[in-house]
């Protein structure tokens, strides 16, 4: 009889209360589990259907929230058996103060990676100049971002060298300048020469109307009378278009006579009482 009264103590103070707490939090489980694939598919739809938000800032989105809501689930779960969370907290606190000293740089490359991904001074795909490095970029993560030069070499720039860099990107402006220099020589006549750009100018498609390109005289250099160039083309067509004009204008110059003179220095030598 003692072993029955045992048997059926034991079932009304530990498995009872403790197994209703069990199944609890399985239930708790399985839904914070589907609210958080739920949650995590909404939001990729949303950034999916955004014009504003870049296709490399979804994935990271979705897992945010996603952990997000299991994090606030595993705590509804502790406090369902008694734990106190506070406490929890707190240690996960200085256990992260304690990671975060020694994962600083880690971490700075994290936030830079963060901010670049908000503010987008660049995309995948474009053409750019990081402090003195040209290239296009491959892929933008959260601690380093990678290109490959235009001579097709692969690199890896961690991103706090990015955020605080200077950045030119080549591919946000619909339409880019072509600026070209040309040297003629003194005795050429200046208003032919002008002609004769304009007449290729004229002659390629490339080059935009609007902004109107412009042919100037400007500099009296050494060996030349140089003139400045500067059509403007679609950013795409940048340096084919230059390396056309480059060519037909050298062709034509050379049709019409238009020299382009090599440098050339005069030197002038004086005879001594001594003859030399």
């Amino acid at each position: 009889m003692e072993n029955i009264y045992n048997i059926e103590e034991i079932f009304a103070e530990v498995i009872i209360p403790y197994g209703l707490s069990i199944v609890g939090a399985i239930v708790i489980l399985i839904i914070g589990w589907l609210i958080a694939s739920w949650a995590s598919k909404r939001v990729r739809k949303a950034c999916d259907k955004s014009e504003r938000i870049d296709a490399t800032l979804t994935p990271i989105l979705t897992q945010t929230v996603k952990v997000l809501i299991l994090i606030a689930t595993v705590i509804a779960v502790l406090n369902r058996f008694g734990v106190e969370t506070t406490s929890l907290v707190a240690l996960l606190g200085v256990a992260g103060l304690a990671v975060g000293l020694a994962l600083q740089g880690t971490l700075s490359n994290f936030s830079a990676g963060v901010m670049l991904m908000l503010f987008r001074p660049f995309n995948v795909g474009d053409a750019v100049n990081i402090s003195g490095v040209m290239g296009v970029v491959d892929e933008i993560g959260l601690f380093s971002t990678q290109m490959h030069t235009f001579d097709n070499i692969y690199m890896v720039i961690p991103n706090t060298n990015i955020w605080g860099a200077n950045i030119s990107n080549f591919s946000t402006n619909p339409t880019r300048r072509v600026d070209m220099v040309f040297g003629i020589s003194y005795t050429d006549d200046i208003d032919k020469a002008m002609k004769i750009i304009w007449e290729a100018l004229e002659a390629d498609e490339r080059v935009l109307k609007d902004p109107e390109p412009m042919v100037a005289v400007g500099e009296l250099g050494d060996s030349s009378v140089d003139l400045f160039v500067r059509p403007w083309t679609k950013a795409s067509d940048l340096w084919p278009t230059r390396f056309a004009l480059i060519k037909d204008i050298k062709e034509r110059f050379d049709k019409e006579g238009i020299s382009i003179p090599f440098p050339q220095r005069d030197v002038h030598l004086y005879k001594t009482e001594n003859g030399q």
